[in-house]
């Protein structure tokens, strides 16, 4: 089982957690909604739970619960530029359809 980053997600990362001077790394899970039934929850951790799983790439440490991890397996976490737009995405295998949208995803 695996989480990656690209080197543009590592380095948004780590300058994230620079600039706000505390963090362990980054928490990556899903959460039921939308009309695929998934979307991911990315948000910077302060902390790794008993329950999580914890990978390391590229010097950063990514925290999954353990939970969604059978729904994240082998994802890459990407983060891209578009004009003015800024964004994290995902490159999930597991995944069987999206939404129009791209919000949410099945599995």
């Amino acid at each position: 089982m695996a989480i990656s980053l690209t080197d543009s997600a590592a380095s948004r990362v780590k300058s994230y957690l620079d600039a706000r001077g505390e963090g362990v790394g980054l928490r990556l899970g899903v959460t039921q909604t939308g009309c695929s039934g998934y979307s991911y929850v990315i948000n910077y951790a302060d902390e790794i739970g008993a329950s999580d799983v914890v990978f390391e790439d590229k010097g950063v440490t990514v925290i999954v619960d353990n939970e969604a991890l059978p729904l994240i397996d082998g994802t890459e976490v990407d983060f891209v530029k578009n004009g003015l737009n800024e964004a994290f995405s995902f490159r999930n295998p597991n995944v069987t359809g999206e939404c129009g949208c791209g919000e949410s995803f099945n599995i």
